[in-house]
């Protein structure tokens, strides 16, 4: 999905915005624009000199001024060394630091967004914009801003010095400048779409890769690899496209401002020819207006290229601020304090859906008394999980009240409500990383002593320690070095340590082998004990000790009770399920 730009060549909401952000480091980019001013006066000398150099030795042969001339210009380029240096540090300086808060800006704002963001943003897109999108902003400080500023300040010393020697060739000179400038002026405005359209496609390219690498298994066992290639071959000549189309704008524009640099220098040979014979000027004069028109020309055609980069900068932080002003923050963070919690928890005629109109919970209310253990069972769609993603606030309800010890969760500090909450989900997430950090994740307050007292009280120590390195053993991207069956177990590890007050565990023995199910259903039996627990299930055989057991049936509650008690019911759903599973398990 291609993404709306302003249509705008130089968009000046942006650029301010972007330029606001160098206010944190005055001093350096006040350094680097002084050196940048200091060095186009500098450099406007340099030409000047030469041609009172030339004139002197040509007309008097006098070496010892030649000598002088020379010694001044070796300074002139000595100084011009140290303000270039002055210049292209510190504005590369200010450019990464810039981009360094813009970037954390950027991450912090991610890690805020409601889960209904990530369900409609490709992970490449972000990627994108976190990473490709804000190195070009880097550009923007660095070949852009400070870059077009300083040649745009040579050039206009240059054209002062030009009229104050000889305001005839000056005008000569200056003569095929308005094509110059209108050709970059068109240039400048075709380039920007192409731009928009380079970024949108590596966006694109970088959300399809990302998705292709991580199901790659699905691609190999269905055989997708060919129709991939080509849907990817497909995706890469676009993004081909985009950028010949840029090379194409530079194709033309470039050989034109070659032939009018060209044309007037031609220009000040001729007429300056004509004005030594006549005796308006010297040879010197002329030899300097070439070195000047070089001067003038050749930032003119670099203008349009750094602008370009500025263009792009723009682009892009028209991109990221789009990700940094999306308003997908949980609306209402309460203040008060969840670390003291009990866990009782009450739904009352909760309603929620993902899309408007369709409704996932359709008006539920239960109780889970602080300490119960309560299963939610259900077909898939009955709305199990999402309860789940209510409780620790992921979604905002369309209507009713969820609350924790009689308190609304909207009146819960955010991150002190989840921090009481733990999750054991059926598709584990671990990061590349050690098992002592994914079950800690970098929590300091945790040590290794403590995870290991609480590995032996679940029964998974030996697990581990069998394991190369055992706690510092490294599970590789996504936990692949390990079975789902060793994954579940080191979520609830996870969960387990950070000694919450309610527990969710969600199809925690969907997935695994009877080994494993047996050393998870101890581990459950350990954590859920006095702790109040929610556990949604498919095996209806590991919850029967459940204090309560709620049915769900399409967004709504058909039945409540325990094991014992909804087993009675005759053609009850749940007494139907289970008779259904227990059948199909006697036969297996």
């Amino acid at each position: 999905m291609s993404e709306k730009i302003s249509g705008k060549a130089f968009d000046i909401k942006i650029f301010l915005r972007l330029m606001s952000y160098a206010k944190r480091y005055k001093l350096r980019f006040f350094i680097a624009a002084i050196s940048t001013i200091t060095l186009a006066f500098v450099s406007a000398v340099n030409p000047y000199i030469v041609g009172e150099t030339v004139n002197d030795f040509v007309n008097n042969q006098d070496v010892e001024k030649l000598i002088y001339y020379i010694q001044i210009l070796l300074t002139i380029v000595f100084a011009e060394v140290i303000l270039q240096f002055l210049f292209i540090y510190y504005a590369n300086w200010v450019g990464q630091h810039i981009i360094r808060d813009i970037r954390a800006k950027v991450f912090r704002n991610i890690q805020r967004f409601k889960m209904s963001y990530f369900d409609t943003t490709s992970v490449g897109r972000l990627v994108t914009r976190v990473v490709s999108d804000i190195e070009t902003i880097a550009n923007f400080f660095t070949q852009g801003v400070f870059m077009i500023v300083s040649d745009i300040l040579k050039m206009l010393v240059v054209i002062v010095v030009m009229f104050a020697m000889n305001w005839r060739l000056a005008l000569v000179a200056l003569s095929v400048l308005p094509i110059l400038v209108y050709a970059t002026k068109v240039f400048q405005v075709a380039i920007k779409a192409t731009f928009q359209d380079v970024r949108n496609e590596i966006a694109n390219l970088n959300g399809f890769v990302q998705e292709r690498v991580t199901g790659m298994k699905i691609l190999q066992l269905f055989t997708r690899e060919n129709i991939e290639y080509q849907n990817f071959k497909e995706i890469n000549n676009k993004h081909k496209k985009a950028h010949v189309k840029t090379v194409w704008y530079y194709s033309i524009f470039f050989p034109i401002a070659e032939i009018v640099s060209s044309i007037a220098i031609g220009l000040i040979v001729w007429y300056g020819g004509h004005q030594i014979l006549d005796g308006f000027t010297t040879l010197g004069g002329v030899i300097a207006f070439i070195k000047m028109s070089q001067m003038l020309f050749r930032p003119l055609r670099q203008i349009a290229d750094k602008f370009n980069q500025l263009q792009m900068g723009i682009v892009s932080g028209e991109r990221v601020f789009k990700v940094i002003d999306t308003e997908s923050f949980i609306k209402k963070e309460g203040s008060i304090d969840a670390s003291t919690i009990q866990g009782d928890l009450d739904f009352k005629q909760v309603r929620f859906s993902y899309i408007k109109g369709e409704e996932v919970l359709k008006g539920i209310s239960l109780q889970v008394k602080k300490g119960q253990t309560v299963a939610i069972v259900g077909a898939t769609g009955a709305g199990k999980s999402t309860i789940i993603n209510l409780i620790n606030r992921f979604y905002e309800l369309d209507s009713g009240v969820i609350s924790v010890d009689a308190i609304p969760v909207e009146d819960y500090e955010l991150s002190s409500l989840r921090n009481q909450i733990a999750i054991v989900l059926q598709d584990v997430f671990l990061f590349s990383d050690s098992i002592f950090n994914n079950i800690t994740l970098k929590n300091p307050q945790i040590s290794l002593e403590e995870v290991k007292e609480a590995s032996k009280k679940i029964g998974i120590h030996n697990f581990i320690m069998t394991l190369p390195g055992g706690y510092h053993y490294n599970v590789k991207e996504r936990g692949v070095m390990l079975s789902s069956g060793q994954r579940q177990l080191i979520a609830f590890l996870r969960a387990y340590v950070s000694s919450p007050r309610i527990l969710i565990l969600d199809e925690a023995t969907s997935s695994v082998d009877s080994h494993a199910e047996q050393m998870i259903q101890f581990a459950t039996d350990t954590i859920t004990k006095g702790r109040t627990s929610i556990v949604i299930a498919h095996r209806l055989a590991t919850i029967k000790k459940a204090d309560k057991i709620i049915v769900m049936d399409k967004g709504v509650i058909v039945e409540e009770g325990t094991h014992k008690e909804l087993l009675k019911k005759k053609d009850g759903y749940y007494k139907n399920l289970y008779d259904k599973q227990f059948s199909l398990e006697l036969a297996s």
